[in-house]
């Protein structure tokens, strides 16, 4: 099983398009925080926008372009002009929100949504992809990844539903925006830059046996030795190797791997506790109640009386 397989198998992925925006400039979205194990998404579909976050400088989009947010991080998208927004009229649709403002300027279609996982802690995944990933699938020709003209075609199938929305429409493009999630981390990690974390490691075959093992055996009692023994590596070159591809230790890869197994399984079945810690590794029930608060801020049981929900995030605000 290729590597991203193995991280797409960890969790259950579903895909909501809240709202299609047909704007004239001047425009702008607003999104604050995520809540947990939600990531928010835009598909640029015409026209041009600007993006605004945290995590690195204002950053021009195209048509075609898609932005997602793993980090849950507060952002905002705009016309670029620097004037006041038009306000924004909102009308309700049979399976999601259509928002225009009427405004004459150049004009922008987005279709804005959110991927929403399963009960698992999303440490992995927010740790292990960049605060945000904007992936350019209009660009794909011949000398690009094949998954880019998918990427297109993808959109231009959640374009047509949301544009002719028919029986099943909102269903559908679920659906469709649950392939867009792996379909654009695909894409990114075919690129010549790819996100870092432990899609980068794609590039590093060499470390595959080690990552392998971790997925398939997490409760064997791993050593550095004994991966770097699977990698045919010396203790010092594996775990240099390691961290230079992802900027964290394989140790510290284990644990998340685990601990998102293990919350799975506390949500997903009936097991003891103790039990489940020792499937992915803890022989000690202490130690596997201790790890477990420490990676998702509360304890096994709580976590499963739950059902591994956390409290939301704030909401998209357009206009």
């Amino acid at each position: 099983m290729d590597l991203l397989s193995r991280l797409l198998s960890l969790m259950t992925v579903s895909g909501r398009l809240d709202v299609r925006c047909h704007f004239g400039a001047p425009w702008e979205i607003t999104h604050g925080v995520a809540g947990v194990r939600e990531i928010h998404y835009h598909i640029l579909l015409s026209g041009e926008a600007v993006l605004e976050d945290a995590d690195g400088a204002p950053q021009p989009l195209i048509a075609g372009d898609i932005v997602m947010f793993p980090g849950g991080g507060a952002h905002r998208l705009h016309d670029g002009s620097g004037k006041p927004p038009v306000p924004v009229v909102k009308r309700p649709g049979p399976a999601f929100e259509i928002a225009g403002n009427g405004a004459s300027g150049d004009a922008a279609d987005l279709l804005c949504g959110r991927f929403l996982l399963g009960a698992m802690p999303d440490r992995l995944l927010r740790d292990h992809l960049p605060g945000r990933l904007v992936v350019r699938s209009a660009a794909a020709d011949s000398s690009e990844p094949a998954s880019g003209s998918r990427l297109a075609r993808l959109i231009g199938l959640m374009r047509e539903e949301a544009t002719d929305e028919g029986p099943g429409s909102e269903s559908l493009v679920g659906h469709l925006s649950a392939a867009l999630f792996a379909l654009t981390l695909r894409f990114a990690s075919e690129g010549s830059q790819p996100p870092h974390g432990l899609l980068a490691l794609a590039a590093r075959p060499r470390l595959q046996a080690a990552l392998s093992a971790m997925f398939e055996r997490p409760g064997e009692p791993w050593t550095l030795d004994q991966f770097a023994a699977l990698c045919n590596m010396s203790r010092a070159t594996f775990v240099r190797q390691f961290q230079d591809a992802i900027g964290r230790s394989a140790t510290d890869v284990l644990t998340e791997v685990r601990m998102t197994m293990a919350g799975r399984a506390l949500v997903e079945t009936s097991a003891p506790v103790a039990e489940i810690g020792e499937s992915v590794g803890y022989q000690s029930d202490a130690a596997f109640q201790r790890v477990f608060k420490r990676q998702t801020g509360v304890t096994p049981a709580r976590w499963r009386a739950s059902g591994g929900r956390e409290v939301g995030g704030e909401e998209c605000a357009v206009g």
